[in-house]
Order: C-alpha cells, then sequence, then structure tokens
C-alpha cells in the first residue's frame, strides 16, 4: 500500500479508509462518492471539486495563531488579513471565502479594476486593500468606494500614483481613501518568487521616493491619509529569515515616518508569503504558521519599543495559504498504453528468431525467485531485437511480439515483486513505466506545472488498499507533447495496475485551488472542468451545490470571437437535415472525451 504523502501535504484534510480516500470532515465521504453522485446528474469530463470548509478552516487557522501570538508577547497592536483576488476571483471560491471570513472581518485586496469592482461590491465591513499600478480611473474608484463607506487602503507604487491621489481629491472633492506606501526594501524573499523583493523589484518606493511622497502629503494637507506601509518579498517563501530581515528594515521605515509625524500611521502589511506543502515525497518548508506568527509580532514590538513608537497594526495577504487546499481536481483513466501488450495480441510464428523463443520461455518459465533477472534479461533482449528490426533482420511482426513478450514479463516480475526492491525499479523505470491517459487537460487545469513545474500531490481516490505497482506518466488529452507528467524516479508516482475494461480508475490533483482556475488556458480549445462546491447541511449530509458545467464547444467558439451563428448557417447549407441535427447536438457538449463512466 502507498499513503502517497498525505501526512506531508494534506494537513489532515483527507484519510485513507476501507481503500478510499475520505473527506476527514463530518460525515466523512469518500471522493469517490461524490464522483459517482456528480455523474449521475450526466456531467462529463474531468471535475474540480471546491471545499468551503477548508477556506474556513485555513482563515480560522490564520486568525487564531496571530491572535495567540498577540497574546503571548502583550502585543498593542491588531491583526488584520485581506484575501488578494488575484489568486482565484472566481465566485465559487470568493462567496463562500466572503461568509466564512466574515466573523474575522476577513477582507480583500484588489490589483485591478475589475477587482476592486468585486471588492466593492461583494465585501461588507472588512478591510480592502489595493495594490498594483493604478490609473486615474482605478484611483477614482477608491474614492467612491470609501465614499459607499467601504474601509479602502490604496497602496501607491510610485511618485506618479501620489499625484494623482492629490489631483482625484481636488477634482472631485471627495474624501481620500487611505493611503498606503508600498516600500521597496533591500532584502529578498526566498523559492521561486524571490524577485517580488528586493532593491530591483518591479515595485515599491525607495527610500528616496519615501521622503518625497512625505513631503508631497505633508504639502497637500494629506498627512492624516497615510495609515500604512507596505512590503512583499515573495510568495510561497520555503524560509523565514528573509521575513525577520524585511520585517526590521520595513519596521524601522514605519518608525521613522511616525517620528517625522506621520500621526496616524498606523499598519504594517507584510503582503503574502505563507508557504503550503506541494510537495507529497518529503517537507519542504522550514517553519511552522506559530513560528511565522510570533517572529513577525516580535520584531515589530521590539522595533517599535526601541524607536518609542507606537506596535503598529499588522495586515497579511496570504493568498495560497488560505486557497490551494480548497479545490481538488479528479479526472478518470482513459486508457493505459500497455493495454496493447497483451497475451492476446501475439502473432508468433512456427518457427520465430532465437531471441523470440527466448522472451517466450523467460515469460513461461519466470518464478518469485528468478523475477528481476529474467527482467534484466527481457530488457536486454527487446534492445537487441530492435536493433536487429532496424537493421532489417526481423519483420514487423517480430518486433510486435518482442514488445508484447517484454512488457508481459515486467508486469508480471512486478507482480512477483511487489515493488519490494525499490531502488532497483528505479534504476530501470525509464523502460518500464506505464503511460496514464487522463481526461483532462495540463494546460487548462494544472497550468502552473507546465509554465514553472510547479509539483502538486497526485493520487489515486480508490484501491488505496492495494499495493501500487506500476511507475507512472501522466498523458493528458491536448495534442501537446508538454501535456505530460513524466515519471521522475527521485519524485516517484506509482499507480495500479487496473483493468479499464471492468472497473473505473480515477486520479485526483490536490492543492490546486490557488491560481490554477484564473491561469489555465484555452489550450486545443479544452474548458474548464465541470465545478462543484461541497457542504455539508445540519445533519452533516453532503449537498452539491454551484454546478458549473465545463463549457459547450459552441460558447467556446463564441468566446474566442467566432460568429457561431455564421458557422451554424454554413454548416448547416452543407448538410441535410438529419445529420445535421447531429452535428447541432455536438456542438452544445463539450470538448472532453467520452468515456464509459460519464
Amino acid at each position: 500500500m502507498n499513503d502517497f504523502g498525505i501526512d506531508i501535504w494534506s494537513n489532515n484534510n483527507f484519510i485513507i479508509e476501507e481503500g478510499k480516500l475520505k473527506l476527514n470532515y463530518k460525515s466523512k465521504p469518500s471522493l469517490i462518492s461524490l464522483v459517482n453522485s456528480i455523474r449521475k446528474k450526466d456531467y462529463k469530463g474531468p471535475l474540480l471539486f471546491r471545499f468551503p470548509h477548508l477556506i474556513e478552516k485555513q482563515i480560522d487557522r490564520l486568525y487564531d495563531t496571530y491572535t495567540k501570538a498577540i497574546k503571548e508577547y502583550s502585543y498593542k497592536g491588531s491583526f488584520n488579513a485581506v484575501f488578494p483576488l488575484k489568486v482565484n476571483q472566481y465566485p465559487t471560491f470568493v462567496k463562500p471565502l466572503i461568509k466564512a471570513g466574515q466573523k474575522h472581518n476577513y477582507g480583500l485586496e484588489a490589483g485591478s479594476k475589475a477587482e476592486l469592482f468585486i471588492a466593492m461590491t461583494y465585501n461588507k465591513n472588512a478591510p480592502i486593500t489595493v495594490n498594483g499600478f493604478k490609473d486615474k480611473e482605478m484611483i477614482h474608484l477608491g474614492f467612491i468606494a470609501k465614499k459607499m463607506g467601504h474601509n479602502i487602503t490604496l497602496i501607491i507604487e510610485g511618485l506618479n500614483e501620489l499625484e494623482t491621489i492629490i489631483d482625484v481629491a481636488k477634482e472631485t472633492k471627495l474624501q481620500p481613501p487611505n493611503i498606503g506606501v508600498r516600500v521597496r526594501l533591500f532584502n529578498s524573499g526566498s523559492g521561486a518568487w524571490a524577485k517580488s523583493g528586493g532593491i530591483d523589484s518591479k515595485f515599491g518606493l525607495s527610500s528616496t521616493e519615501i521622503l518625497e511622497a512625505y513631503d508631497q502629503l505633508e504639502k497637500n494637507n494629506l498627512c492624516e491619509y497615510l495609515t500604512m506601509i507596505h512590503f512583499h518579498i515573495g510568495s510561497s517563501m520555503n524560509s523565514i529569515k528573509p521575513l525577520k530581515n524585511a520585517l526590521k528594515e520595513s519596521g524601522h521605515i514605519y518608525a521613522e515616518l511616525k517620528n517625522l509625524g506621520a500621526t496616524n500611521l498606523s499598519a504594517i502589511n507584510i503582503g503574502g508569503g505563507l508557504a503550503i506543502e506541494y510537495s507529497q515525497f518529503n517537507r519542504t518548508i522550514n517553519y511552522s504558521l506559530h513560528e511565522f506568527a510570533s517572529d513577525v509580532i516580535f520584531t515589530l514590538k521590539n522595533i517599535a519599543k526601541q524607536k518609542g513608537v507606537e506596535e503598529p497594526n499588522i495586515f497579511t495577504e496570504s493568498g495560497r495559504f488560505i486557497s490551494a487546499s480548497s479545490a481538488v481536481l479528479i479526472a478518470p483513466v482513459l486508457e493505459l498504453f500497455s493495454a496493447e501488450y497483451e497475451a492476446v495480441h501475439l502473432r508468433l510464428k512456427k518457427k520465430n528468431p532465437p531471441l523470440i523463443e527466448e522472451l517466450n520461455e523467460l515469460y513461461k518459465d519466470m518464478k518469485k525467485k528468478n523475477a528481476l533477472e529474467y527482467m534484466h534479461d527481457s530488457i536486454d533482449h527487446l534492445d537487441s531485437l530492435l536493433k536487429l528490426f532496424d537493421l532489417g533482420y526481423i519483420d514487423l511482426e517480430d518486433r510486435s511480439n518482442a514488445e508484447i513478450l517484454a512488457n508481459l514479463i515486467i508486469k508480471k516480475a512486478i507482480s512477483f515483486l511487489e515493488v519490494d526492491d525499490y531502488e532497483e525499479l528505479k534504476r530501470i523505470d525509464n523502460k518500464i513505466q506505464e503511460k496514464y491517459l487522463l481526461n483532462f487537460s495540463i494546460f487548462q487545469s494544472l497550468p502552473d506545472f507546465w509554465g514553472i513545474k510547479q509539483e502538486f500531490p497526485i493520487m489515486p481516490i480508490t484501491h488505496l488498499d492495494k499495493k501500487p505497482t506500476r511507475s507512472a506518466s501522466i498523458w493528458d488529452i491536448t495534442c501537446d507533447s508538454d501535456g505530460e507528467i513524466e515519471f521522475d524516479p527521485t519524485k516517484p508516482l506509482y499507480l495500479h495496475d487496473v483493468n479499464l475494461d471492468e472497473e473505473e480508475y480515477f486520479i485526483g490533483f490536490f492543492q490546486v485551488g490557488a491560481y490554477q482556475d484564473v491561469l489555465g488556458m484555452k489550450h486545443n480549445l479544452f474548458s474548464h472542468p465541470t465545478e462543484v462546491n461541497v457542504l455539508f447541511n445540519e445533519n452533516d449530509e453532503v449537498e452539491l451545490e454551484h454546478i458549473i458545467e465545463s463549457q459547450k464547444i459552441i460558447d467556446i467558439l463564441e468566446d474566442i470571437d467566432y460568429d457561431t451563428n455564421e458557422i451554424k448557417a454554413i454548416l448547416n447549407e452543407k448538410l441535410d437535415k438529419d445529420t445535421y441535427a447531429i452535428l447541432e447536438k455536438y456542438l452544445y457538449d463539450n470538448s472532453y472525451l467520452k468515456t464509459t463512466w460519464s
């Protein structure tokens, strides 16, 4: 058996019982039961399950941990958090997020005009912060949000934005929103996104610009609106040391501005950076949430005491930490490519080449005691036979027989060995791996894997009472060679050897709630999978809500600006009535492949 590292990455969100992967919550439904329930409603293709209770769990963990640290250190500032909408703007995620966060006054962060409209519409009394580059319209929206009663802070990324704030205040006569200053720190973060911080980062004001900004605020009688300084040193930091350095630097900047006369400056926004575990093989994060929060509180308290200023309120903008675990992608296996190598496909002749005869004998005579030796021999024989084919000494039937027999020997050997000798199998995995064809698109549903080789935990949702024996490569259904998760002997994924004619086999991809939805692309015109929110009623019974079916082909074509009426007219003109009726039915279906389970 194999637990696929759930003790490393799942944060106790999932458990294995009775050979099935189950949600470790309330009635503990199995994921396969959720799949079967939604399939009964005739939804096709891959599925994306969202779990709002996991959003709430992470929000509660964040606030509870900081609250304990504040109490532990007798810290006088408050803790506040906002969710960066860029991580996941979909309403099926955002609305449950807002609901789950209301008890904590959990807010939203916007980085574009469209995101700001979402925040202005659905956020209630919780804080709104606005980051990123802004034009006059976006800044004016901030003023309107303030007029609506929102607790909104515009974080300026450059002096030109401050000048625009001053202009809008004069032109509209509206009360300005709170103003924050993003500082460009000398210290940078760690991990893949470290370039978000540092002296050469894309965002923020230098020391000189910070002083100029303060002079401008003072000159225009706007100092009272300066309430926050902001920094961000990188997403998903795997080490906490850079955070400590950044806290010291930003804490001193905060104190210096306070001592200059910024009396209403009361908050430090430490941005995001809280990591979640994507690896299912080993832990990659060297700190806990408690350590993270304690370091923030302890460092800022000491600097405030040293400089003789008030302890700042703390804001965070962690996105992955809140959202990643809340979504699971599940796709069915359509085909195992070793299926073509079954004994029924052998075309043995009355007289076969000697190496073919030897392969046949190896297959018939294999026992557990000689399984590893025979497997090595079969691989060597196959190499030799393929060279003989290239030289023209054996024909296509001989080659086919060689491939089938070698594969049969490998499968038989693995079943004998029960993958006891992992190191030996890793050594020859490039010869024995199985290709699993899944009904999904990596480009649509796991774009960070394709783009930056982001790891995601992968495991089957059934058969977990059996030892997986096949080293697995995963292929998607796009016609692109990059649509593959190759077998990596250093991080080996083993799956089960199943007969798809007799049973179904589903693979789950975990920690996909951050960025994957919004970055997914329509490569080959595959749209998003069917999405489902999984909730629990007062009796702990599962309720499937907010089902959004994968887009129909006709809608996808319209999205990319085809005139769908023109398409239908041209096709209708070229076909008889009955054939066109069939074609039109297909136009109103989705692009994913039909399977027996759908």
